[in-house]
């Protein structure tokens, strides 16, 4: 059983500084004109954690900052969350048909790639790339022109069904033959904190069965898991895992993809996987979360 995860406690609140926002002379326009409906109200700015930005008129609340937009006699009324999500703000006027105003927000984190996604429409190979045949392990090239369609993308690799019917999968490396980028699992290699056996199983959920869009935790397929401090004050994780199937030929390739996600981790310095058939595996060794993303429940 993977450890509790304790959350981290959150800091304490900072004062938030004057931030700088700018107004376009379109958007300063159309608030001047705004304001002759405003009821004496204040032009409230508000940022959410999620970056969602409204501009809005309302009574003024208690503890606001009052911030001048770029010297034109426009002041912003923020709260102190917002105000910390604001500096460098800027906010332009659309005219019509939109009639509405752009906030651009520098300090908005980039929104993430999407997840690549399974398709039924055939991908040519852009290149000739190697490939795993699922679930028997042998290795097999496949050719540049070969048309393939995608069946799963998750931890990195693709599971891709050729034109004769087998089912492969294509490492990260090549996600380029799929004309694709590969999108690397979580990673905690700028994690400096002291070694954690519960991060070891945040690794082992980006190892993913080539055939079940599950992880091999979520699956049951981890026995064991140990640490072991050595001399150096590092550790040797020792992990047993098994496969849904005796004699799985997919073994070595996750079994590898156990041991070098585990190997990133801080504090890890050597890392022992093991196959192991007995006992054997079956289905009620599946989460209750993997149970009902198959639909078992």
């Amino acid at each position: 059983m993977a450890p509790t995860i304790t959350p981290a406690a959150t800091p304490a609140a900072t004062p938030a500084a004057t931030p700088s926002i700018t107004l376009s002379e379109a958007a300063t326009k159309a608030i001047e004109v705004a304001m002759g409906d405003a009821d004496g109200d204040s032009l409230r700015l508000t940022i959410d954690a999620r970056f969602q930005h409204e501009l809005f008129f309302a009574p003024r609340e208690a503890g606001d900052m009052e911030v001048p937009a770029n010297g034109n006699g426009v002041i912003l009324h923020l709260d102190r969350a917002s105000a910390r999500r604001a500096d460098g703000v800027s906010i332009d006027f659309i005219g019509p048909p939109q009639n509405a105003f752009k906030i651009e927000n520098p300090n908005q984190p980039p929104k993430a790639k999407p997840k690549v996604k399974p398709s039924s429409t055939p991908i040519e190979l852009a290149r000739d790339c190697e490939a795993t045949v699922i679930p028997g392990g042998e290795k097999v090239t496949l050719a540049q022109g070969d048309m393939v369609v995608l069946t799963q993308a998750l931890g990195g690799s693709f599971t891709v069904r050729t034109d004769d019917g087998a089912l492969v999968r294509i490492a990260p490396e090549d996600a380029g033959a799929l004309g694709l980028e590969a999108t690397p699992p979580k990673e905690l290699r700028g994690d400096t904190g002291p070694f954690d056996l519960a991060k070891v199983f945040e690794q082992l959920r980006t190892v993913f069965d080539p055939e079940i869009p599950i992880n091999v935790v979520d699956l049951g397929l981890i026995y064991e898991c140990q640490a072991h401090a050595i001399a150096d004050g590092s550790h040797r994780v020792e992990i047993k895992m098994s496969m849904t199937a005796p004699g799985c030929g997919m073994g070595d390739v996750l079994k590898e993809d156990a041991r070098s996600r585990v190997q990133e981790l801080p504090g890890v310095s050597e890392v022992d996987v093991e196959i192991v058939w007995d006992p054997p595996w079956d289905k009620s060794r599946m989460s209750e979360a993997a149970q009902l993303e198959l639909g078992m429940f």
